[in-house]
């Protein structure tokens, strides 16, 4: 195919934003949108390639993988090979352990399966996964698996008919991923399934080449709406808006339209992304997009807080001066023709590396994470108390019928009777329970689901028990006579769907006659407090606080979904600005990186748990 400098300009100004909102630069909410540019330009590039090999009769899978072997190995392994060694001298035993673990996912191409069941990817440690960012590239080489055999039936048997067979396809990939957004984010973020329209998107521009129109002028306006296009999707969208969805139409379809105005025309839109700086940029975006975010991930998990500005320019330049080493002396040698990079030499590199990359994470991942690299680390155990576990707190492995009011009811003697409703950021109160049952004066009913917030309308496919588990709550209200619902949720969790469910829910609960109580989101720190302790103390930290690794905001937020309900905000009591205590008094107040200790639920319940001494409902707050 003719080179095409825009379209490295367009690669440019894909990854740039994507480095800058990993860096954390908040101006640009959207960057991560970066990645769906990437894949419509994939699959325009490689359908290009595909249909120029079956045209001239020299179509062939062996060649095909030959050539993404040459294009995607080299830098891969060099990266995760450093990164490998790096997180060797960095990582705790229990993040080396999981590392590992995804060492061998992403060198098989399957990182984004790993990742989809062991991280979200806006979770508070996502920052801290040195090889999270492969989720992307296992998404592309799982897609090139049909992708090839796909393109050639429909143009050996179906006479080109390119609309007829992929049209389908990217459309039912499209509803799925619209689905998604609100049954099963995760999945529908990190899965091919929901990503393949994305990818066919560019193959069918390639495939069916649309012809340019007549008024120049109009041409104008194409690649000029396809600009507008990607400035939405970078500065409209944030982490906290369903994605990929409807949303990611604004990326798409703005890649696809500045890739077929540049197609056979020159335009304002084509020219400015053929600027030189944006052309090298766009050369070394695969280099760059591989070590910018083990870059980003060692510098969180040595710091474990909000990086400042300083550090992110210099971990910016790092990562360019890094990127341009691996295109240069890594990537350009195997695009050249030479001895090693022949069919068999580059196989054989393949699966050489391929097959040390995974006895190297298994490696790690036998080995417990080589617990002996930090001789002063011991992580000992913090008492959580009792949370029921397996019958008033579900984990998904017990039938909700195993649920029992007698059992759950944590406190008693007292006249009121009260529903402590939700996840595991409801469960976690329980253990506080009893040292402050006098001030409370309720008898305290556990219902809770891991990973089910008290929403009535929730649904996951990852826990599709969920629905069936919060509708039971009413009918516990109902046979009990219960007048009382406290609410509480991991609410960082499920914001991206929105929280007009909760509002639901609790105007369901006051048409029952129930009064509402809504806890918000407690504090939660960027990893394990007891890594934190660990560095601080390595520091010699006196302090014994941290900053809170979540928007401090989040509570204004569910608060204007509570109408009706009593709110209350856990951080206004817990936290100093942005900075909250771990420990007190020698204490642990978190088992993990959120989740209270025995001695945290005590604090907490002490600090804002509402009082039930009689039954009169209190004024609601808003």
């Amino acid at each position: 195919m003719k080179y095409r400098r825009d379209i490295d300009g367009l690669r440019a100004v894909a990854v740039l934003p994507v480095v800058l909102f990993h860096f954390g630069i908040s101006a640009i909410p959207g960057g991560f949108t970066g990645v769906d540019i990437f894949f419509v330009i994939s699959g325009y590039l490689i359908s290009g390639s595909l249909l120029d090999d079956l045209e001239n009769g020299r179509f062939s899978i062996v060649s095909f993988y030959w050539r993404r072997a040459r294009r995607i190995l080299p830098a891969l392994v060099f990266v995760v090979l450093l990164t490998s060694i790096s997180a060797l001298f960095i990582l705790l035993p229990s993040d080396l352990h999981e590392f590992s673990l995804s060492v061998i996912a992403a060198s098989t191409f399957w990182s984004n399966i790993y990742f989809w069941k062991t991280s979200n990817y806006f979770s508070v440690d996502a920052a801290l996964r040195p090889l999270l960012h492969t989720w992307s590239l296992s998404v592309e080489e799982q897609y090139y698996i049909f992708a090839p055999i796909l393109i050639s039936l429909i143009y050996r048997y179906f006479g080109k008919r390119w609309l007829t067979i992929l049209l389908p396809i990217i459309l039912g990939s499209f509803v799925l991923a619209v689905m998604a957004t609100s049954v099963a984010p995760t999945a529908g973020f990190y899965l091919l399934p929901t990503r393949i329209w994305e990818l066919m998107l560019g193959a069918l521009l390639m495939l069916k080449r649309p012809s340019p129109l007549s008024n120049p002028f109009h041409m104008e306006l194409v690649g000029l709406a396809g600009i507008g296009l990607l400035a939405i999707g970078f500065f409209a969208i944030s982490e906290n808006d369903p994605f990929p969805g409807y949303n990611a139409l604004y990326p798409c379809l703005g890649t696809a339209l500045l890739i077929y105005a540049g197609q056979n025309t020159s335009t304002i839109a084509t020219r400015m992304l053929e600027v030189r700086p944006l052309v090298w940029i766009g050369l070394i975006s695969y280099s760059l997009y591989l070590v910018h975010w083990p870059i980003n991930a060692f510098a969180h998990y040595l710091s474990l807080q909000k990086l400042d500005p300083s550090m992110t320019v210099a971990m910016t330049v790092a990562s360019l001066a890094l990127a341009a080493f691996s295109w240069k002396y890594i990537e350009q040698p195997f695009r050249q023709k030479r001895a090693f990079t022949a069919p068999v030499p580059i196989f054989a590199f393949s699966t050489g590396a391929i097959a040390l990359l995974c006895v190297g994470g298994a490696a790690g991942a036998l080995g417990n994470g080589f617990p002996q690299r930090f001789p002063d680390y011991a992580q000992q155990q913090i008492p959580a108390g009792d949370w029921g576990n397996g019958i008033c707190f579900n984990e998904g492995s017990s039938p909700i019928e195993n649920w029992n009011i007698e059992h759950c009811t944590r406190t008693r003697g007292f006249p009121a009777t009260v529903l402590l409703w939700g996840d595991s950021f409801a469960a976690h109160y329980v253990s506080g329970l009893d040292a402050n049952q006098k001030q409370i004066q309720a008898n305290i009913v556990e219902y809770t689901y891991a990973g089910c917030p008290p929403i009535l309308s929730y649904f996951s496919y990852a826990r599709p028990d969920c629905t069936r588990f919060n509708r039971k709550a009413l009918k516990i209200i109902q046979d009990a006579g219960i007048k009382t619902v406290v609410l509480s949720g991991r609410w960082t969790d499920y914001e991206a769907r929105g929280f007009d469910g909760l509002q639901q829910t609790i105007d369901t609960l006051r048409d029952l006659g129930a009064r509402v109580f809504v806890i918000g989101q407690s504090p939660q720190f960027i990893t394990d407090v007891r890594k934190i302790a660990f560095f601080a103390n390595r520091e010699h930290l006196s302090d014994t606080s941290w900053p809170m690794a979540m928007d401090p905001n989040i509570n204004d937020r569910v608060r204007s979904f509570t109408k009706g309900a009593t709110f209350i905000d856990p951080l206004k009591f817990l936290c100093d600005a942005e900075r909250c205590a771990y420990s007190d008094a020698g204490q642990f107040l978190y088992f993990d990186y959120g989740h209270f200790s025995s001695t945290g639920a005590a604090l907490a319940i002490s600090k804002y748990w509402p009082a039930f001494p009689t039954n009169k409902a209190p004024a609601t707050t808003k």
